[in-house]
């Protein structure tokens, strides 16, 4: 992180100096607003902390609880989801937290004797290199602090008001078009309903969303049909596998998985209860003792001694998702723009198998973040708001279809060999199917469409290892200015800047670029930026060199590589790049021997490949979205 660069201050960097704005912000809800979130889960707390980098716009938040979430619900995060939080420099805390999940093992009945089981193999948790952070398992309510915390260091200071649920909006004209209707639910105002104006709300209150009700969307998929317990737990026993994640399959009894937590003692066991007939509740009063004979029994000859239950819930599987994220009506061809959005459980349930409600959830947040921002300081048209349905609809259903396959595979019992007309998996079966589903589960196969904010794949072969539309896979550099090997990927902020990556050698190419980008009118950082920004105000570029760091004279490298920026006019000595002997990234992903231009989208995922001499094409890509600011 670099700080200082508006003076030096003492004390904590991360706590960023408050905005006069935010100095003048009153506790209770205003009148009128710029962006409404309405809830705190995943997608709000991730929403939220986008948008307090921006403290020009009037970000506010409302949940229904009458404080943060303390325990339960999700708590497997993928590494795809550890890439988001470094953006908000939060990796390193969340890495140093959680539980690593290194590798899964499988378990099954015993050959000699089909009461007890056995361990039947095991699979590394994720490819080798698919991503430089782990999958982790932490709490979900703390995942939320994190995020919580850093919004409340932002310069917007901006804070949850709690105790307040959304009772219905409608959607009107005028700058701020959308009247929500809110109501306190606790504290010293319960029952007071009031309004508030807003130009955009996001919905991201859960399953039962009254913001989704509001506009019209419904969930739509499979009822639910099979029912497991979850339960947090702190105990002894003598399994052999406690501290690894387990799948279990047993002889008749069940099936358990089994998923160690965060502070080398808690283990999250998912429970099988079995089959569900429609229209029945009963299956919701489970008690704990019941769960834990259940997970005994499928654990025989093992078992575990059970000495606290920190959280446990029933839960029913069913899989469903909205139509559209947003209250434009489906089809309507009028040109009507989005004023209202939905994100998380809010457009999208399915169990928790494969441990990826949380992570899309953040995703969506992530998506429609950059975009509100991009919009409300007029960098780009309302327009762009369309692509946020468009993209993470589409994403949403991928997921139910592999979670409707998963639930359903991992709930199959084990085949008899006594009785192999009954059905069923083997062990190796349930080996296999997980090995081919770890992309899937780390979070990184969205793959987003051609599309405005998404380039052809003309020039993919000039860097095979940044695959347009999927999310940028991170590689080892070294920073010219001091020699540090650092993560290229690990300079991506979520500060709702595009990035642009520049490779080439230590001629011409890569420098003509460069200086191109500087001075040029066609230029995106002089054509789109406002009256008086910083160069590198729009996009942040970064030239990456195909030789050691010190082959490099760094006062040489054009302005858009070392560009004066922040109110002090400083240098930016953190934008030239050069090759990590130990890891070569033009090898590691494909970087064709001319160079190439990688632009990457202010969620991280890659826009477009092109070659060093596609000026046109570069400007007129940026077109697409950006605006060019008015000139005097």
């Amino acid at each position: 992180m670099q700080f200082y660069r508006d003076g030096y201050r003492p004390g904590d960097p991360d706590i960023h100096p408050a905005a006069p704005r935010a100095l003048a912000r009153t506790a209770e809800l205003p009148a009128e607003v710029d962006v409404l979130i309405v809830g705190t889960g995943p997608a709000g707390t991730v929403l939220g902390a986008q948008l307090s980098v921006f403290p020009d716009i009037d970000t506010r938040i409302v949940e229904r609880r009458a404080g943060p979430l303390e325990v339960g619900h999700a708590d497997g995060v993928a590494s795809r989801t550890v890439e988001t939080f470094q953006t908000f420099g939060l990796a390193d805390a969340l890495m140093r937290e959680a539980f690593w999940i290194n590798e899964v093992r499988f378990w099954g009945p015993s050959e000699q004797d089909r009461s007890k089981i056995v361990r039947t193999g095991w699979v590394p948790d994720a490819p080798e290199g698919l991503s430089e952070f782990p999958h982790v398992i932490v709490n979900q309510a703390r995942m939320q602090e994190y995020l919580l915390d850093y919004m409340a260091q932002s310069p917007s200071r901006l804070a949850t008001n709690y105790g307040i649920e959304c009772v219905a909006l409608e959607v009107g004209e005028g700058e701020y078009p959308v009247v929500v209707t809110l109501r306190h639910v606790s504290g010293p105002e319960e029952g007071r309903v009031f309004t508030v104006r807003a130009k955009y709300v996001v919905g991201c209150d859960g399953a039962r969303s009254n913001v989704r009700r509001a506009i019209g969307r419904e969930l739509h998929g499979d009822a639910a049909n099979h029912a497991w317990g979850v339960m947090d737990v702190l105990a002894n026993t003598d399994f052999p596998d406690w501290r690894t994640k387990n799948v279990i399959q047993s002889a008749g009894k069940g099936s358990l998985l089994m998923i160690p937590r965060e502070g080398g003692t808690m283990v999250r066991l998912y429970v099988d209860l079995g089959e569900v007939p429609a229209g029945d509740s009963e299956i919701r009063k489970t008690t704990v003792e019941q769960m834990t004979a259940i997970a005994n029994a499928i654990l025989h000859p093992y078992s575990i001694d059970l000495k606290s239950v920190a959280w446990s819930s029933v839960y029913e599987v069913g899989q469903r998702v909205t139509d559209r994220f947003d209250d434009v009506a489906v089809g309507d061809a009028s040109g009507r723009l989005p004023h209202v959005f939905i994100a998380g459980d809010a457009c999208h349930t399915h169990s928790a198998k494969a441990g990826q409600g949380m992570n899309v959830s953040i995703q969506d947040a992530f998506n429609l973040g950059w975009k509100l921002a991009a919009v409300l300081e007029g960098r780009s048209p309302p327009s762009l708001l369309h692509s946020y349905s468009a993209e993470r609809q589409s994403v949403a259903q991928d997921l139910i279809d592999f979670d409707r396959h998963w639930s359903a595979f991992i709930a199959q019992p084990t085949v008899d060999p006594a009785h192999p007309e009954r059905g069923g998996v083997t062990s190796e079966q349930m080996q296999a199917e997980y090995g081919r589903q770890l992309r899937y589960v780390a979070g990184q196969a969205t793959k987003y469409k051609p599309s405005l904010l998404t380039g052809n794949d003309t020039y993919q072969h000039l860097a095979t290892g940044f695959e347009i539309g999927t999310r940028f896979h991170s590689s080892p550099v070294v920073r010219v200015a001091d020699g540090r090997r650092l993560h290229l990927g690990h300079v991506h902020a979520a500060d709702g800047r595009w990035r642009l990556y520049a490779f080439g050698d230590t001629g011409h190419g890569l420098r003509d670029f460069a200086r191109w980008f500087t001075e040029s009118p066609a230029s995106p950082a002089l054509r789109f930026a406002p009256a008086g920004a910083d160069l590198d105000a729009i996009v942040d570029v970064h030239g990456i060199f195909r030789s050691g760091h010190h082959e490099i004279d760094i006062g040489t490298v054009p302005a858009i590589l070392r560009p004066c920026s922040g109110p002090l006019g400083l240098q930016d000595w953190e934008k030239a790049w050069a090759v990590d002997p130990r890891d070569d990234i033009f090898a590691a992903r494909g970087i064709a021997s001319a160079g190439a231009i990688v632009v990457v989208r202010p969620d991280q995922y890659v826009a477009h490949v092109l070659p060093l001499s596609a000026r046109d094409e570069l400007s007129d890509f940026f077109a697409g979205f950006l605006l060019e600011p008015a000139r005097r």
